[in-house]
């Protein structure tokens, strides 16, 4: 293979950042972009990215032309969080014949979710001879692949706690109604109870793939959701958070076994932490043979980590076996420094 060509699948903050990315790639090849926002359709992807130069590739709106006869290896796919509003996104996009990695959250561990959607994905991948992969960095790396990795250097291992502590502000609008940000603390409540507030999007996929890779066995997750009210004024571009506003929400995950929790994940976020004097990092305690702990401070940037970890993940995926696959199943993400197109395995 000469090139890897890739579309790109909705280009807001998370998606645009992909794009980005794809473009200083060595042997990778945008060949299409789809953007769901009207005033973006038919410029050239590289004016939309503000790069300065043209990628000679127009933007379209319209998904299913651009998907059906655009020619690609695999299409990224950066459009919403949840298995049922990407599924119709993943059937057309595995029944094109491309391969599919999906930022959506829920789709690191679809199963969790929707046992029969997630083996339909997998029926369809299978059929048409490709694959398709959720990841991003959380979930996706920090709080799963991070700590599976962890483990193998344990002869035994008890009870695993991990945090993240990290800055919000680079995502999108997406993220910041998930989490609550902006609304005021009797809208978060009333958020958390209809279900428009999920906080964190990812415990039941970290948790369980944990459990599954190192065979704890856990009888359920349960998790608990707090808003983080802020005491200043904070603005990204995509919210303004006026003192007593929710800046973001404290979730915690836990996966419990005979009435104790033997995995604990921790994700308090929010916008602008340290204008609060609040330190980020990534931390992870495990208890076993031996005890082991890692932090990583501040923590691995959000933003960043999620869009390097999307493109990194492209040759695994592309050289995996047809199907749906998640973190655990493939080699361990690495950064991409040279021609990506040497990478992918002879007839792929």
């Amino acid at each position: 293979m000469s090139e890897v060509k890739v579309i790109i699948w909705g280009l807001g903050a998370m998606g645009g950042g992909i794009a980005k990315l794809l473009a200083e790639k060595e042997g990778i090849k945008i060949t299409g972009a789809i953007a769901g926002r009207a005033e973006k359709s038919g410029k050239d992807l590289g004016e939309v990215l503000n790069l300065n130069r043209n990628l000679n590739v127009a933007v379209s709106a319209d998904y299913e032309k651009t998907i059906k006869e655009t020619e690609a290896d695999i299409v990224l796919l950066a459009t919403d969080s949840f298995l049922k509003n990407v599924f119709p996104q993943i059937k057309l996009i595995v029944e094109s014949g491309k391969n599919c990695i999906t930022i959506a959250e829920e789709m690191a561990y679809p199963h969790t979710v929707d046992e029969k959607l997630a083996s339909e994905i997998d029926e369809l991948a299978k059929e048409n001879k490709v694959s398709v992969l959720g990841t991003g960095i959380n979930p996706g790396f920090v709080l799963d692949t991070l700590i599976i990795t962890l483990t193998g250097a344990q002869r035994s291992v008890k009870k695993i706690k991990a945090a993240r502590i990290n800055d919000l502000s680079p995502f999108g609008t997406t993220v910041m109604k998930t989490q609550g940000v902006g609304t005021t603390p009797e809208e978060f409540k009333k958020g958390i109870a209809d279900g428009s507030i999920v906080g964190h999007i990812g415990f039941k996929q970290s948790i369980t793939m944990i459990a599954d890779s190192i065979g704890i066995e856990i009888d359920e997750v349960i998790e608990t959701r707090e808003p983080i009210i802020s005491n200043t004024y904070r603005e990204t571009p995509y919210i303004k958070v006026e003192p007593g506003m929710v800046a973001g929400c404290r979730h915690i995950g836990y996966g419990m076994k005979n009435g104790e929790a033997v995995i604990t994940l921790e994700h308090p976020q929010q916008i602008y932490p340290s204008v609060e004097n609040i330190d980020t990092g990534d931390y992870i305690w495990l208890e076993g043979d031996p005890d082991l702990n890692l932090s990583i401070k501040p923590e691995t940037p959000g933003g960043i980590g999620t869009i390097a970890t999307a493109v990194n993940m492209i040759p695994h995926v592309i050289n995996s076996a047809p199907g749906l696959v998640t973190m655990k199943d493939l080699p361990i993400p690495r950064a991409l420094m040279g021609d990506v197109a040497k990478l992918i395995k002879a007839g792929r």
